[in-house]
């Protein structure tokens, strides 16, 4: 559930409320597009809960995806070292700096812009990030999520909110209806759980769907001798045909239906589950095993 708390007088001037986020945004010209998941978080007590719940301490580094017109930014700015900002619009990249100047001077300096697209980002200025915070577009959520994770392993901490089914899979385990390839590449780099629900009334424009936080804390990969796209090549021949046995999932994989029987039954998988039940260091031992 998500939940309404009292109103924060030390937001005013600070952070953006729904008169601040119609002005800039009219000010720039700017119109939210469903094309890019543009929905801006009009409500300071929601930011400075996504900050709380994420951990973010006065030494990190923290990159934020897709900041809009910096709603999140500028709470994230108030505890954290240094904050960068990946956003890919012309518009919200140009008017961001001036924003942040203007609202926190004070931390202005501490501020980096990155005006690219996250799915390409392969360097950010600066000191390696030590976080990951963001409202990432839906459309867009789970590559954007694990490109980061892959790209940047020293982000220790993540913490995204996105669509409340996207969270719902990101945050899966084996047996779960909606478990499946997010839950299990997630699973390769973090921890990962649900943390808390966001109402719809927060944003504008207002979404048609509710909003979830996901939690992910970095974790060492599973031990294993494959390489991350040789089992994310198993996770994904698995999950391709649902309702398939793995002998018969992986067949193509594998190269024949008794090639598959073998990688499984060496990697002590029944070859009768199905991908849904299998947790990711299975589907590393299975990659391994591979003849």
């Amino acid at each position: 559930m998500s939940t309404t708390e009292p109103p924060d007088p030390d937001a005013a001037g600070v952070l953006l409320g729904p008169a601040d986020i119609r002005e800039l945004a009219a000010a720039l010209g700017v119109r939210p597009t469903k094309a890019r998941g543009q929905n801006f978080v009009i409500d300071a007590n929601t930011v400075r809960r996504i900050v709380r719940t994420a951990g973010v301490r006065e030494d990190d580094v923290v990159v934020e995806v897709g900041p809009g017109l910096g709603s999140l930014t500028l709470a994230l700015l108030e505890t954290a070292r240094h904050v960068v900002a990946v956003e890919i619009d012309d518009l919200l990249a140009g008017a961001l700096p001036a924003t942040v100047l203007a609202r926190l001077p004070g931390k202005a300096r501490n501020f980096s812009l990155v005006h690219a697209d996250a799915m390409t980002v392969g360097e950010l200025p600066g000191p390696s990030p030590t976080a990951l915070v963001a409202n990432l577009p839906y459309n867009v959520a789970v590559p954007v999520l694990l490109h980061m994770l892959d790209r940047f392993p020293g982000i220790a901490r993540t913490l995204v909110m996105v669509q409340a089914e996207v969270a719902d899979r990101l945050a899966a385990g084996p047996g779960n209806k909606v478990y499946g390839v997010p839950s299990v590449k997630a699973n390769w780099y973090a921890e990962v759980k649900r943390a808390g629900s966001i109402g719809r009334n927060v944003f504008w424009p207002a979404p048609n769907v509710d909003s979830g936080l996901v939690s992910l804390v970095r974790r060492d990969p599973p031990g294993t001798t494959a390489s991350k796209e040789e089992v994310f090549a198993v996770v994904d021949a698995a999950f391709a045909q649902r309702r398939k046995t793995l002998r018969a999932a992986l067949a193509g994989w594998a190269g024949s239906p008794a090639a598959a029987e073998a990688a499984l039954l060496t990697a002590g998988v029944s070859p009768q589950a199905r991908g849904e039940s299998l947790t990711v260091e299975e589907f590393a031992r299975i990659a391994e095993a591979k003849a």
